[in-house]
């Protein structure tokens, strides 16, 4: 497997974006605590609220908020902040929206929905997920004793990830990072804005550094202006006027209806969302050139499954929803498995490629530069940590569901080997091309394996995770220059709060108005998509007529995994790159048209125009920034609609 071994031409651009400094800093501090109860108040419900009106949250535009404002009051004090603190600034606003408590707005919708209704589940749903009292229901109201065993079950599981997310994940980095000298190709693009906010602040800048900050405030302007008319207006109309007004549909336009004769049984339409179109510029080139192409793909080959009856249920008149929901059950779910079990397969390919050419390197020592300044923390309490997570994960599942044995052996089979394998692999991955192992339906086969009869066991908090992932976030604070500790305290005294925060918005924006409605497009369209994707998984342990075993065809998995294998070896064989051959997966997966439109624009327009204008490593460094420039202001023009929301719908009108 020598040609494995070539080196990605694109990914080792993203590799020497930014190096790692000499000194690491402390980033927490006062400063910490004050932004951390800042965003509990102001960002988290309005991450729910947009969560519910355009499906993405705030997200990332709640970190810049808070960074930029806590800059801003850091010069009117002439006060400076570290790098190191502007990162942990940045991460604790991120942790923050991170709240799992939409998850009980969509447990209320689920609990209603037809499709629940329809696979006769109700009755089968367990306290501790939802109760199912249409009286406790319509008072839209959390703070009752029905509702306790949820939140507790919820709150459980979010401490419990935040704990492990925190500590394991950072014994993945140490690892991979460490030991086995990865470089975490694209680690340096989440850099690259608090670099531009640490440039304005700086008392002496050089013209090498100013570059980021006005790439930053141009992105931040665009995104002020296109936040106003996208989310911005349908959110004051609807606060001021009683009626929403939209500029461009939300999420997306959908044009099924209109191409079904000359494409039937294919999900189309467009989403105006001007994010998805700078996204396609910040991301590599050849990842959304793949991504476009399988879609192409898809697009000739489902009016020939249609033709040939594998596409049985799909009928004319049938939407974006109903058009995927359809296609998945007759043939995606299944071979959408088999493209993952290639892409599995693939990673491991990988693995073992890397580790054959990193022996060398690896018996000369360990790379661990800077790590005593790091605020490093032995491997030993890392697993220590991990099995008594594992540990009180069993014991409360076990309690649970009765302590039914299949599912106990199940439980502990996730624990003790598949979860570190997965998060080791996934760990290497990022570490060497910046993507994540993700094999599926893995919790799915082993429920069902497990003899369980009816649907609680879906609801229980199982041990099985992929802490790769946060490798990431690791080294983007080793490429800031902070602290490892700085995260660390941040999650031990801002997460209580953001959890209070987090019930009480819920009720509050439940109590506002009946959810889905009107007033939050996003549930309308799609919800009810996710509850029937939902209901044909627990359909598998009632018993009966199972909706996931008829979608459940190996024949589709095998034609999904030879696919893909082939496709890699092809791809391999002509020494395309890397991400070419991940995009082009991805979109043979079934993916929406809808936002891969606007990415792939952005792509052409990125490599085609900036990217001859500025230089390729040039454009490389200016896009992440302007990238972070436009949510940021995007951000903060829809905070402030939201704010104005808010407000209005707390003031009582008096009847004279």
């Amino acid at each position: 497997m020598a040609w494995m071994d070539k080196e990605d031409r694109e990914l080792a651009l993203f590799r020497n974006l930014m190096e790692v400094p000499d000194v690491f800093e402390e980033g927490f501090s006062w400063s910490s605590l004050l932004a951390g109860f800042f965003v509990g108040l102001i960002m988290v419900p309005g991450s729910i609220y947009m969560g519910l009106l355009a499906g993405q949250g705030i997200g990332p535009a709640a970190s810049w908020v808070t960074v930029i404002l806590f800059l801003e009051m850091a010069k009117r004090a002439h006060r400076s902040l570290r790098q190191a603190q502007i990162f942990t600034l940045f991460y604790i606003a991120g942790a923050a929206v991170a709240v799992p408590f939409q998850g009980l707005l969509f447990s209320q919708f689920f609990v209603q929905s037809q499709a629940a209704i329809g696979q006769g589940m109700v009755d089968q749903i367990p306290i501790w997920y939802a109760p199912t009292d249409p009286k406790i229901l319509a008072t839209r109201d959390f703070f009752q004793k029905a509702w306790m065993p949820a939140i507790g079950l919820i709150l459980f599981q979010n401490l419990m990830s935040r704990l492990d997310n925190a500590i394991l994940g950072y014994g993945l980095f140490k690892v991979a990072s460490d030991i086995e000298k990865l470089p975490f190709p694209m680690a340096p693009i989440g850099a690259q804005g608090l670099m531009a906010l640490a440039d304005d602040l700086a008392v002496k800048k050089s013209a090498a550094t100013s570059w980021r900050w006005r790439a930053f405030s141009i992105g931040g302007a665009i995104g002020l202006l296109f936040g106003f008319l996208y989310l911005g207006l349908p959110t004051l109309s609807s606060a001021l006027l009683g009626k929403t007004i939209s500029m461009f549909p939300i999420p997306f336009a959908d044009w099924t209806g209109r191409t079904q004769d000359i494409l039937p049984a294919v999900a189309t339409g467009l989403s105006f969302d001007l994010g998805q179109f700078i996204l396609g510029m910040v991301m590599p080139f050849w990842a959304i050139v793949g991504a476009a192409s399988g879609l192409l793909i898809m697009m000739i080959l489902n009016p020939l499954l249609y033709r040939h009856n594998v596409l049985v249920s799909w009928r004319p008149g049938d939407g974006t929803v109903e058009t995927l929901f359809k296609n998945t059950v007759d043939f995606f779910f299944s071979f959408g498995i088999g493209i993952s079990l290639a892409i599995a397969v693939i990673g491991i390919l990988a693995i073992i490629a890397s580790t054959r050419k990193r022996k060398t390197a690896a018996a000369q020592g360990p790379r661990i530069s800077g790590a005593a300044s790091r605020g490093d923390i032995s491997l030993k309490l890392v697993c220590l940590v991990y099995v008594a997570s594992t540990i009180l994960y069993i014991l409360v599942c076990g309690y649970l569901i009765d302590w039914h044995k299949g599912v106990m052996i199940v439980l502990v089979i996730y624990g003790a080997l598949y979860t570190p394998i997965i998060s080791y692999v996934t760990a290497r991955l990022e570490g060497m091309v910046g993507q994540a192992l993700s094999i599926p339906l893995v919790r799915e086969a082993g429920l069902i394996l497990s003899g369980y009869q009816g649907i609680a066991v879906w609801f229980i908090p199982m041990p099985l995770h992929n802490y790769g992932v946060q490798t990431v976030f690791y080294r983007q604070a080793e490429l800031t220059g902070t602290r490892f500790t700085s995260i660390w305290k941040s999650e031990a005294l801002i997460v209580p709060f953001v959890i209070l925060c987090g019930i009480f918005f819920a009720q509050f924006i439940w109590s506002l108005a009946p959810i889905p409605s009107e007033n939050y497009p996003f549930t309308v369209a799609m919800w009810e998509l996710q509850a029937r994707n939902q209901a044909l998984l627990y359909s598998a342990t009632t018993g009966g007529y199972s909706q996931f075993k008829e979608a459940f065809n190996p024949i589709y998995i095998g034609i999904g995994l030879s696919t893909g294998m082939v496709i890699f070896f092809i791809l391999k064989l002509v020494s395309a790159p890397i991400f070419l051959l991940y995009g082009l997966v991805q979109g043979l997966n079934q993916s929406m048209p809808h936002s891969l439109v606007p990415q792939f624009l952005g792509c052409l327009l990125g490599r085609f125009y900036f990217q001859r204008k500025f230089g390729e490593k040039l454009w490389r460094q200016y896009i992440p920034v302007i990238s972070a420039g436009f949510f940021c202001g995007m951000g903060l023009i829809t905070v402030f609609c939201i704010g104005i929301m808010f407000l209005s719908k707390s003031v009582f009108k008096m009847p004279f």
